[in-house]
């Protein structure tokens, strides 16, 4: 049978072991002190009984009563009283420590499982998706937790309330126990009615998140475009269903809950108005009477803590549904035993019959790429828009793997590398600079052990020292979310300077300068060939002066290497390859 069509309850209570599984021992003490709150429940029914006959009934029969009678009453309700406070305490505070642990620790192992699973996958899902898989589905998988142990206590409180219930009088306890069976069945139509609505509510929350993310994201093209309307619009008309969503879940709840309320209180009564009658006929005293019936108005608060639990299992098994694909999911990148490369000069590179393609993609991105760069050479991939070259890039750091032929690094499949091996060896710098809301040297070093003269030859070697230096703290500026503070160029030299300061032996540069000066990039790129350590480069570029730093260029037409050599050549013997260069060295000239 399915998993969507499972019994819910016998889902939830799998659910149920799970949460225990995880977490015994602070389940175990939630549960001993929830078992003295149930107990002393139970006793302070039986002091309240006993009072009454022993102090209150011969008081109004004597007119009078004795100190030491009313001393006895009065201890006996407070030690009772105390130990439910320690139960209530200790309840509380170890159910809270359990909720909380389950929670950090299923958000460790889905990002855990983030960062295992490789780019193609995330390539695959939302980014909204994934915020609210890490969020919002695990604190709903496990938010009933906290009642958990409440519930399991009023378990024992009224499997002992039963025994004494029977032992004191049979046919009262079974007016009253008639409301455990209404209870139950009350619970499992709620969670069969609940749960599609609770899963409609999880995946609109998703919805939700990913539109704002999406929205937050483009800003700047949003505001440019003038479109904040229409992404208000489609925020809006999403967050309208989430919004109708939840009313019906509300709706829902809205009877449940009143129903649970009820059904103790109708017990209580029901005991009340046949033990009335018991008392006239004498078959049963007044202090029984009034044992039973607090008895049962004490109870209608853990039975409320069942329906609590059982009320929250739909939602929790409608965020554990969302999270539990993150963990099952498979394509973990796989890793040599312990191969690794000399760690000494710039990388030699070879790609062999490479070819790639994207999932549900019809034509190959990549096709047959043969190519080699060696050691401490500069090579500039170009070519025209969708021709392949940022998935050729990605391929020459291991961000996926090809689906065809092989990517060597000095002359080692990167796939038998150990893990950690390539970005060791190699660095990629993408067009899109991401920085942190951190400082300058946060954003440089990632919290790698590396000194501040290590970080400032880097910010030279990426042209950035001289605006670094005019920065109000200079390296320890911070420089706002995503680097907010700072001009697209500087973004992108403190990125360079973020893969420079690893001193690579391969440096990947997807179009990483171009919101650079040309007369800047220059100086970049003539850094990178003098610096102490030489560096294999490979830069995708498109500017003319970018591709004439380079050694040889490869020009990509329609996922294919179709030719290589240097930049004269390449003008004088390609066509396309003179098309385009011309066509940016032209957008590039001042009106």
């Amino acid at each position: 049978m399915s998993r969507r069509r499972e019994a819910v309850v016998r889902r939830g209570l799998r659910h149920v072991r799970r949460a225990i599984a995880e977490q015994p021992g602070m389940f175990t003490l939630a549960l001993l002190a929830s078992s003295l709150y149930g107990a002393m429940t139970v006793a302070s029914a039986y002091v309240i009984g006993e009072v009454t006959d022993r102090v209150l009934l011969p008081s109004f029969r004597d007119g009078a009563t004795t100190g030491a009678a009313l001393t006895l009453a009065v201890v006996a309700i407070l030690g009772v009283a105390l130990l439910k406070i320690l139960g209530i305490i200790g309840r509380r505070l170890f159910a809270g420590i359990m909720s909380y642990r389950l929670q950090a620790e299923y958000r460790r192992r889905v990002t855990g499982q983030y960062l295992r699973l490789p780019l193609s996958w995330h390539q695959r899902h939302p980014t909204g998706q994934l915020l609210s898989n890490a969020n919002s589905d695990v604190e709903a998988a496990w938010f009933f937790v906290a009642p958990l142990p409440f519930a399991c206590g009023a378990l024992v409180m009224i499997a002992i309330t039963s025994v004494a219930l029977v032992l004191t009088d049979p046919l009262l306890a079974l007016v009253g126990l008639v409301v455990f069976p209404l209870v139950f069945a009350a619970n499992v139509v709620y969670s069969q009615v609940m749960s599609p609505r609770m899963q409609r509510a999880q995946q609109l929350r998703a919805e939700v998140s990913e539109i704002a993310h999406e929205s937050f994201d483009a800003a700047l093209v949003v505001k440019t475009l003038g479109r904040e309307e229409t992404e208000t619009a489609r925020f809006a008309g999403r967050a309208q269903e989430l919004r109708d969503g939840l009313v019906a879940v509300g709706r829902v709840r809205g009877l449940f809950d009143p129903l649970m309320e009820a059904l103790p209180n109708l017990g209580t009564l029901a005991v009340l108005v046949i033990g009335a009658g018991r008392v006239a006929d004498g078959a049963t005293d007044a202090g029984e009477l009034v044992s039973i019936a607090y008895l049962f108005t004490l109870l209608a608060l853990p039975i409320r803590a069942i329906g609590w639990v059982l009320a929250d299992l739909p939602r929790a098994l409608a965020g554990f549904d969302r999270v539990t694909p993150v963990l099952e999911a498979t394509g973990e990148t796989p890793y040599g035993p312990d191969t690794a490369v000399p760690r000494a000069g710039g990388a030699g590179l070879g790609l062999r019959d490479v070819g790639f393609r994207y999932d549900g993609g019809g034509r190959p991105t990549l096709e047959a790429v043969t190519f080699d760069v060696p050691a401490g050479r500069t090579v500039a991939v170009v070519g025209p828009t969708g021709s392949g070259k940022s998935t050729l890039a990605g391929l020459l750091v291991r961000l996926v793997d090809p689906g065809d032929g092989t990517v060597l690094l000095d002359g080692v499949d990167l796939r038998r590398l150990r893990e950690g091996e390539v970005s060791t060896q190699a660095a990629f710098v993408a067009q899109s600079a991401f920085l942190f809301d951190d400082t300058v040297r946060g954003n440089v070093t990632l919290g790698a052990p590396v000194d501040d003269d290590e970080v400032r030859a880097a910010l030279r070697v990426a042209a950035a020292d001289e605006f670094v230096a005019a920065l109000p703290d200079g390296l320890d500026t911070r420089v706002g979310e995503r680097g907010a503070s700072l001009s697209g160029g500087q973004r992108q030299r403190l990125a360079l300077a973020r893969a420079v300061v690893r001193r690579p032996r391969l440096l990947v540069l997807d179009d990483a300068t171009s919101a650079v000066d040309p007369a800047v990039e220059a100086r970049i790129l003539d850094a990178l060939r003098t610096s102490g350590t030489p560096t294999t480069v490979v830069v995708v570029a498109y500017r003319q002066a970018t591709i004439a730093l380079a050694d040889e260029v490869v020009w990509l037409e329609d996922g294919r290497a179709v030719a290589r050599g240097t930049h004269e050549e390449l003008l004088a013997d390609v066509p396309g390859y003179a098309a385009l260069v011309r066509a940016y060295a032209q957008a590039e000239v001042p009106a």
